[in-house]
């Protein structure tokens, strides 16, 4: 494995000078283009790691994959769902067009930002303080790490821009999709999506979810089988922003991106996989990344298909 590792790394590198940092977010645009790494984490207790794997990153949007667990857990599969969809869209990761036109109001799923920030506003807690403690601790729990806490300058610079989120925020709260201060569950938000994670963190959340909601070294269950079937699930058919499908069709397997540059990915009761690479393609996901995953999907077999 770690040969193949160094292998597929170093002839995906090159493919890196072909997509671009994210930079709407400013703090994102400081990333070093040129890094990739990959750490897998598999059932015997194994990691093998190549290339920037220990470089920090912030989470992203691989962050909705844990609050949607932490959010079942705390109110049942009906209630959660009864407010978010479970359909895969075309649009944009970040768009409002589906709130306004799809009746009734709700998003369409919880891997897009609308849906997260609904899934956000339904994690317990007296204000937004608890509510992210306890979302942080879950994040170390399922890691095993428990250094893991926010980028400060990320989470700064994504409140400063994060208008787009407040206007779909404030337009679910007017249809009724949740209720409470706006400002409080983006604040929630805003700091999830800026919790920062190296490749083997990732790597080992998505060993979690190929646990079926138990924390591999000890056995101990977190949550349930049908929970992180859920997860996965949406990870398939939404994972990958508007790429899902062809992402579903040339690698097979769950994933979940971030525009920060990371992917976590689970292979059902196999291993867990976590990618570092910050130049992303059109669709926001890492190009190299992606080609990582697809070669090593092809050397394995991984599909689950």
């Amino acid at each position: 494995m770690q040969i193949l590792l160094n292998k597929i790394l170093e002839n995906c590198r090159r493919i890196t000078e072909k997509g671009k940092v994210a930079t709407y977010i400013p703090a994102l645009g400081k990333a070093d283009p040129n890094d990739l790494g990959i750490c897998v984490a598999d059932m015997n207790g194994d990691l093998f790691s190549a290339g920037d794997y220990e470089k920090k990153f912030t989470i992203q949007s691989i962050s909705k994959t844990v609050t949607l667990m932490l959010a079942i857990m705390d109110n049942g599969i009906e209630y959660v769902f009864d407010k978010i969809g479970m359909e895969p869209t075309g649009d944009a990761f970040n768009s409002i067009i589906k709130l306004e036109i799809v009746s009734p109001s709700k998003p369409l799923n919880p891997m897009i930002n609308a849906g997260a920030i609904a899934v956000t506003s339904m994690i317990k807690g007296k204000n937004s303080l608890e509510k992210f403690h306890r979302l942080l601790n879950f994040f170390r729990k399922i890691s095993g790490n428990e250094n893991l806490d926010i980028n400060e300058e990320a989470y700064l610079s994504e409140k400063a821009t994060g208008d787009r989120n407040r206007s779909m925020a404030y337009f679910m709260r007017d249809v009724g999709i949740f209720t409470g201060d706006v400002e409080d569950i983006l604040d929630v938000y805003f700091r999830q999506c800026s919790i920062e994670v190296n490749c083997i963190d990732i790597a080992k959340i998505g060993l979690f979810l190929a646990n079926d909601g138990r924390i591999p070294e000890t056995g101990e269950i977190i949550t349930s089988e049908k929970v992180s079937r859920i997860v996965k699930t949406f990870m398939v058919t939404c994972g990958m922003y508007n790429a899902s499908g062809q992402f579903a069709i040339n690698v097979g397997i769950p994933a979940k991106s971030g525009v920060g540059g990371g992917i976590m990915t689970s292979i059902p009761h196999k291993m867990g996989i976590g990618v570092y690479g910050p130049a992303l393609d059109d669709k926001g996901n890492s190009i190299g990344g992606c080609e990582m995953l697809k070669k090593l999907s092809e050397e394995l077999d991984f599909s689950i298909f």
